[in-house]
């Protein structure tokens, strides 16, 4: 296991001191670049925290849910071949749904820095993460690594809507009712780009707070290590004072006693 590993394994609240404790270490051992790249790792949020904690402790529900979203894609893109019916993608995705409850039911479980359980709101990244994993190959490959620092979110259609469209029309169906949709799938294009804008303006938001609270810890961190110094600095100063004094006090006895 990697100190990132490790790292993203503890409770939530003492991520950043470990980090720079770690960090720490690494600098006094010489090994510099080590040190540099773990003062990098960033605190991740609560959301995330908490997939990386299932991701750990909930093996055999997270691989149930992995399989049940490969059977939903597959069963998406058997109905876009014609091979499946729309009702055995509802199947397949009722199949993905159960087993997505069945880890957030795990999740509710995991208690907050305070030691209160997860917000519904929480609960709900947590989900929207653990679904995008099922069905997205890069977004499981970030969760299966268990060092998430942000919840992540499936942008798209998704299985039930793909079934739900044109996917499904009969070869044959007439063109008119085909068009007859398209003012529908013009604004849904238009809110989806605008959902993307929003979460793109969010995340870069998210970037810079986390940026400048990196910096922070990293004055902080500077700021506890030349406290320490300073400290260490009077009291030896303190001790040689105090031995300078006793040696002051033996040789004016001295000279009393002439």
């Amino acid at each position: 296991m990697t100190p990132q590993d490790e790292l993203y394994g503890l409770p939530l609240e003492r991520f950043t001191d470990e980090r720079n404790a770690l960090a720490k270490r690494l600098r006094q051992a010489g090994r510099r670049d080590e040190a540099a790249e773990v003062s990098k790792l960033r605190k991740p949020s609560v959301a995330a925290w908490a997939v990386n904690q299932l991701v750990r402790t909930q093996k055999r529900e997270l691989g149930a849910l992995f399989k049940a979203g490969d059977a939903l894609q597959k069963a998406q893109q058997d109905v876009l071949a014609g091979r499946a019916d729309a009702g055995e993608l509802r199947s397949a995705a009722d199949a993905e749904r159960r087993a997505l409850e069945a880890l957030i039911a795990k999740g509710r479980g995991l208690l907050s820095a305070e030691g209160h359980e997860l917000a519904p709101a929480k609960l709900e990244q947590v989900s929207e993460t653990l679904h995008a994993a099922a069905i997205e190959e890069q977004a499981r490959a970030e969760v299966r690594e268990g060092c998430l620092v942000r919840e992540l979110r499936h942008v798209g259609l998704g299985a039930l809507g793909a079934g739900a469209t044109s996917s499904t029309q009969p070869a044959g169906a007439p063109r008119k009712r085909a068009a007859s949709r398209k003012p529908a799938d013009d604004e849904r294009a238009k809110r989806l780009k605008s959902a993307r804008q929003a979460e793109a303006a969010a995340r870069r938001e998210l970037e810079r707070a986390e940026r400048a609270l990196q910096v922070a810890d990293e004055h902080r961190a500077r700021a506890a290590q030349a406290l320490a110094d300073t400290e260490q600095a009077v009291a030896a100063a303190r001790e040689r004072a105090e031995a300078a004094s006793g040696e002051h006090e033996r040789a004016q006895q001295a000279l009393d006693e002439l």
